[in-house]
């Protein structure tokens, strides 16, 4: 991630993270978001970590691509029981990039730390750091949708 801070803080044997530096940046970043990943990322609740919007904590339950014409891909996050009210999906369209990474097998991915979302020349990037990997779409825009 550029401007969100995640770091292995081996003495208490957890993940600290900081989002402050990407959120001093996002007022300047967003006028070059498109409209979907723009009003995701300036949502209110995105970095509330005691709010039921924000992204921390959320697993992916599903991943769903359609190559077609609009390169479309859809991921379903699955909510926190302590903590959201509902899940979270957001559609990609117009993906032209798609990687992820892990520590661990694939289907052991874990919650979601945080997310970064930057401007590209042909829309944006959206990075999810999760306990034991990470995930990066490129794409036209998103849109995201809770419940």
């Amino acid at each position: 991630m550029r401007f969100v801070s995640l770091r292995w803080d081996e003495r208490h044997r957890a993940t600290e993270f900081d989002a402050q530096r990407y959120l001093a940046e996002l007022p300047a970043l967003a006028g070059r978001l498109p409209a979907g990943a723009r009003a995701f990322a300036l949502d209110a609740g995105h970095y509330d970590f005691y709010g039921t919007t924000c992204v921390k904590d959320l697993t992916i339950s599903a991943a769903l691509a359609d190559p077609g014409a609009n390169g479309s891909l859809k991921i379903r996050f699955e909510p926190n029981r302590w903590k959201h009210d509902s899940g979270l999906t957001i559609e990609y369209e117009n993906v032209t990039g798609l990687s992820f990474s892990t520590d661990s097998t694939p289907d052991l991915l874990g919650a979601v730390l945080l997310d970064e979302i930057l401007p590209t020349d042909t829309g944006c990037s959206h990075e999810i750091a999760l306990r034991h990997g990470s995930v990066t779409v490129e794409c036209g825009d998103l849109t995201a949708k809770w419940g």
